[in-house]
């Protein structure tokens, strides 16, 4: 099972090297395939006055430090298409986010790339419509049919993280996990789909209901989840109050498994 997860954002580098240090049993289960995920940019920040991250370049050496001390691979979002290529050197997998996983030039961009590619679904997107991001890369990487055995051998992967509800949260459609298979594997981000978007000057979010939400999720059966954590998230430079605790994450992950263990999944 593909389990990504790390702090929302690059913060200072002693934070997280700690976060990526307690993540080392986890990358050590051989029944996980392992990605450390953070973002060098918070683009898309509710406030101008938000911490954003250390930039393209500082956090490109943090995440080759981080692979050199720790043998991790590697995630990081992408917002504009001249960092794909850089990004790509460095990165085992590049994400999209939700908000950008209609621009055709950052998924070009990105295809070109030797690295694996998530693209979060739209919370303005029903399932059938990211057939066309998949489409996108698949046919940068000369794939013409889209399919999930064509997205798995090509790295191309698909992230539900729920739907607009109104004004003021994100439903997660459980259909949607099934849905999205028939054109990639599918990973299923618990902490975001938590989210209460801009509340205020900042995204809010409640993760108490993070281990709810993933149970579910594997009950359905998916490939892979996407977590964010952190060693005290009331404190995190970024979407802290979605994040799980790094002791509430190996909880959260062995009921995964017995959840998968019960129901036979192959997932």
């Amino acid at each position: 099972m593909k389990v990504i997860t790390g702090p929302c954002v690059l913060e200072d580098r002693d934070t997280v090297f700690k976060i990526a240090e307690k993540l080392k049993p986890l990358s050590e289960d051989k029944r996980v395939e392992f990605y450390f995920k953070a973002s060098f940019d918070k683009a898309n920040r509710t406030s101008l006055s938000s911490f954003r991250g250390p930039g393209l370049d500082e956090g490109l050496k943090i995440f080759q430090e981080i692979k050199e001390q720790f043998g991790y691979k590697v995630v990081t979002d992408i917002h504009e298409s001249y960092q794909a290529a850089p990004a790509g050197e460095v990165l085992d997998i590049l994400q999209i986010p939700a908000f950008l996983c209609r621009q055709t030039d950052l998924l070009v961009a990105a295809a070109k790339t030797p690295a694996k590619i998530n693209i979060k679904k739209g919370q303005f997107l029903a399932a059938d419509a990211m057939k066309h991001p998949v489409e996108k890369i698949l046919n940068t990487r000369g794939v013409f049919e889209v399919n999930y055995e064509n997205s798995q051998k090509a790295g191309v992967w698909l992230c539900e993280r729920g739907n607009t509800f109104g004004y003021g949260a994100l439903v997660v459609d459980m259909r949607n996990l099934l849905l999205l298979r028939q054109y990639a594997p599918v990973i299923f981000d618990a902490t975001h789909s938590v989210q209460i978007p801009s509340t205020g000057g900042t995204t809010g979010g409640n993760s108490a209901f993070v281990p709810y939400m993933a149970r579910a999720a594997a009950s359905v059966g998916v490939d892979g989840f996407f977590f964010e954590t952190h060693i005290d998230p009331s404190v995190a430079k970024s979407d802290g109050p979605n994040m799980l605790k790094v002791e509430d994450l190996y909880k959260t992950i062995n009921d995964i498994f017995a959840i998968k263990d019960a129901l036979g999944q192959n997932f």
